[in-house]
């Protein structure tokens, strides 16, 4: 249907219903109006549900809402300026016309309603949202309903605030077949489960000031009532009107642009960034989301600059997050501090985001988190730091002396917790380190024990937490008294089950560093995806988590599309063996891929994850499937983990992740005779792969984890290189004479080629170090300098190495020593 045609039916939908709304609709808009006042001075937001009805009627309600909503926000405000955020999907032709109808109320209502600045936009566009603040939120869950946009977009409503969710029938939503329902079918799986939109309902019917309209019947079918409200009266003010310390570096102008008590000791804690050390100066700062810390680091940003630029020619301030996205809140308050106090400052845009803002003396600059150990800063901030893993995080640390962590606790991100246990643990117990903390615990935009974030935190399970142990715990965990157990998803997402999922999913929050609402949805709707965990016995207390997917059993005609380079939904681990193994057996095979293995943090390394991997494997076994498995960006000990418990590397791709800075490598465990001799091609495919990619796709891999491969592989039966006598003759003056590694290095390279890629051990026997050495530089071609710093040894030292490496593979291979004969005759 043509735009023209969709705006004349609202319109003339309008026309008719306009002149006399359902009495309902009518006595309902004047409830939320006489209420709104209590919430504007408790800075609590509601929630609001238009369930069932046509598309026409929705957006009329959603509209008639709306403008009656926003004239008491007005008047309440003095006129000030009032904001509104309609989302919804412009794929679907319903969708369109109930963002017309809205559009087309609001237009007939604009005279009073002048102050308004309103926004309709499409979910796609939704990471442009994160850090601004709205009166106003439509969220058209119709068609679709992704959890991360939830999570997103209801945070950035301010208190006061109202949010509209167009719905459809509450009865039809459990089993309403969305887009992101639709996306969880595979192959051999064509029926998503319906479990996590019935979760979702319950909740919003199951909290505080949350409403749910049926608009097909016009009545209001969830009521709240405005006395069950605690503290209304309690209104605290969360912006200290004194108690900065007397003496103060930073401009105090940038201080009054703090909103929070919170944010103004964030700044003092800067200073100390500031100032001679031999230590590393690192700041972390850690709370839960809507505390304003991208804002305050915006401020803080320039205060550093400002101040660093009166000692310093040129001071560059480094910036990163999982996201772009994650920092444009900290970009637009460092620019706004910058004019605050007369700075000249620059904007420097890229698709739309802000990169860099350049200063006189100074720049702040975005770079992707993989590039901050290899950039030179005077001080580096991180934010949303719980997004990036911590073997990441730590190259960042190393590289640099002054650096702030920002990481969100409970939230969109949902994934601080691991932050705050694994990293922060780190930081603590380093010597190296001159630590400070902060943690922001006033909400910004709205009200301490708001109940919307109550209710979100609940609905994605945002705060979720592992179980306590007790010393009776600990010791049936030393004593293996532990159980592997299957959970039905259907049971699990029900309230008389909550607490056992929050322990699960808890585990998966605390373990994983980068973990969004979206998963908790594949959880608990994907058909191929299934929960298991371990607990100790005689308890209901879950001490390891398993979220397992079904691949595989692919027929030959989609086993030829992957052939031919296309996708398919799910079929993870088929799909990257197909396609670069080029093996059709293994698309005809089943196996389970183990999506995410998690371990209670506070009893990990005592077995608890083996015993898991051990008992999936007879799982797996007895119920005939051939394969287990698994795909994660790989570091040494992670890696070492799967191997230990018989799982084998069979392919590693060829580029890192930009956020974790890690490959991502696929392990199996075959199971019968078929997968026995794939995963024996893998590893035969694998290490000529990594072995001859070293010098160009693998020239950053790290030297532990490439041997800790190569090692964990059966060795290839391959001749010694047949060198020509002239080649030979110079590998041989290399190291009885004056001539230099660089002169013979093309030679030393086959020795090394060679030496990895078969038997390593059976004629020159090296240990690690001189393994990492004939890698590093010969295979990867480091140069001394960067070597000498990697491995804390001098530059002749390595050379001296190396030199000898060559000997002991001249005198073994080729039979030459100090007294052969010298030259070659033509």
């Amino acid at each position: 249907m043509k735009r023209e045609e969709i705006e004349a039916i609202a319109s003339d939908y309008i026309k008719t219903i306009g002149k006399e709304p359902p009495h309902e609709i009518k006595k309902f808009a004047r409830r939320l109006r006489d209420n709104t006042e209590k919430y504007v001075k408790l800075k609590y937001r509601r929630l609001v549900v238009v369930s069932g009805g046509d598309e026409k009627k929705q957006g009329f309600i959603s509209g008639y809402i709306t403008y009656h909503y926003l004239l008491e926000l007005s008047r309440l405000r003095g006129g000030k300026k009032l904001k509104l955020l309609y989302m919804y999907h412009d794929e679907y032709e319903e969708a369109r016309i109930r963002k017309e109808t809205f559009r087309q109320f609001m237009k007939m209502a604009r005279k009073k309603l002048q102050n308004i600045e309103r926004n309709i936009d499409v979910y796609e566009k939704s990471d442009r949202y994160l850090g601004t603040s709205y009166d106003v939120l439509i969220l058209d869950l119709t068609n679709d309903l992704r959890p991360n946009d939830i999570g997103k977009l209801v945070e950035i409503v301010n208190g006061g605030g109202l949010i509209i969710f167009l719905t459809p029938d509450l009865e039809k939503w459990d089993r309403w077949m969305t887009a992101f329902k639709q996306k969880l079918v595979v192959p051999g799986f064509n029926e998503p489960r319906h479990i996590f939109i019935r979760w979702f309902k319950e909740t919003i019917l199951d909290s505080d000031s949350t409403y749910v309209y049926d608009a097909e019947k016009d009545q209001l079918v969830k009521k709240f009532y405005v006395q069950r409200v605690k503290g209304e009266e309690k209104k605290s003010e969360v912006v200290r009107e004194k108690g900065l310390k007397e003496k103060h570096i930073f401009d105090e102008r940038l201080y009054s642009l703090a909103l929070t008590e919170d944010q103004q000791k964030v700044l003092e804690v800067m200073e100390e960034l500031l100032g001679k050390t031999k230590k590393k100066k690192v700041l972390v700062i850690t709370s839960n989301r809507g505390r304003g810390k991208s804002s305050v680091l915006g401020i803080g940003v320039i205060a550093l600059a400002n101040h660093m630029s009166q000692f310093k020619h040129k001071v560059r301030i480094l910036v990163t997050a999982p996201e772009i996205t994650n920092v444009q809140s900290l970009f637009d308050l460092a620019y706004l501090s910058a004019k605050s106090i007369g700075l000249n400052v620059k904007l420097l845009k890229k698709g739309g985001m802000i990169i860099e803002i350049q200063g006189q003396n100074f720049s702040i600059e975005y770079w992707e988190p993989i590039n901050i150990p290899k950039i030179k800063g005077d001080v580096v901030v991180v934010d949303e730091a719980s997004g990036i893993s911590v073997p990441l995080l730590l190259k960042i640390l190393k590289t640099h002396k002054r650096l702030i962590f920002s990481a969100t606790i409970h939230g969109y991100e949902g994934a601080g917790r691991g932050f705050s246990v694994r990293f922060l643990g780190s930081l603590r117990k380093d010597p190296n380190v001159e630590l400070s903390t902060c943690e922001m615990k006033t909400p910004i935009r709205y009200g301490e024990g708001d109940p919307i974030e109550k209710w979100l935190y609940r609905a994605l399970l945002l705060d979720a937490e592992p179980t306590d142990l007790s010393d009776d715990d600990l010791t049936k965990i030393k004593n293996q008294e532990l159980e592997y157990v299957y959970l039905d998803p259907a049971e699990l997402f029900k309230k008389e089950n909550e607490e056992l999922l929050r322990q699960l999913f808890g585990i998966f929050v605390l373990a994983h560093y980068r973990n969004q609402p979206d998963d908790l949805a594949m959880m608990a709707d994907a058909p191929h995806h299934m929960i298991r965990a371990v607990m100790i016995k005689g308890t209901n207390k879950i001490v390891c988590s398993l979220q397992i997917a079904v691949e595989g059993g692919l027929d030959s005609q989609t086993v030829d599309t992957l052939l031919r380079g296309n996708k398919i939904q799910g079929n993870i681990i088929p799909d990257r063996i197909i396609k670069h193994l080029r093996i059709w057996e293994m698309g005809w095979l089943r196996g389970y891929r183990i999506v995410r293995i998690a371990t209670h943090p506070e009893v990990q390394n005592l077995g608890i994850g083996s015993f898991a991997l051990e008992r999936l494997y007879e799982e797996a076994r007895q119920k005939s499937f051939d394969w287990i498995g698994s795909g994660f960006g790989a570091n040494y000990s992670l890696l070492n983990f799967w191997i230990k418990n018989k799982f084998i590397p069979v392919h590693i791709s060829p580029d890192k992740n930009p956020i974790s800075g890690e490959y991502t490598v696929i392990v199996i465990r075959p199971i019968n005779h078929i997968a026995e001799k794939i995963t024996r091609e893998g590893q035969i495919y694998l290490r000529k792969k990594i072995v001859k990619g070293m010098r160009d796709v693998y020239k950053e891999m790290e030297q532990d984890l490439a041997l800790l491969i190569l090692n964990s592989i059966e060795k290839m039966e391959i001749e010694i290189p047949k060198l020509h006598p002239i080649d030979v003759d110079r590998l041989w003056i290399y190291v009885y004479g004056p001539m230099t590694y660089e002169a013979i290095s093309d030679v030393f390279l086959d020795l090394a080629i060679y030496y990895f890629l078969g038997d390593m051990e059976k004629l020159v026997e090296l240990n690690n170090e001189e393994k990492i050495i004939l890698l590093a530089k010969v295979l990867q071609g480091k140069d001394w300098s960067e070597m000498s710093k990697m491995l804390r040894r001098r530059r002749i030292d390595l050379m001296l190495i190396l030199k000898d490496i060559a000997k002991r593979m001249l005198n073994s291979y080729y039979n030459k020593n100090l007294e052969s004969s010298v030259g070659y005759h033509i």
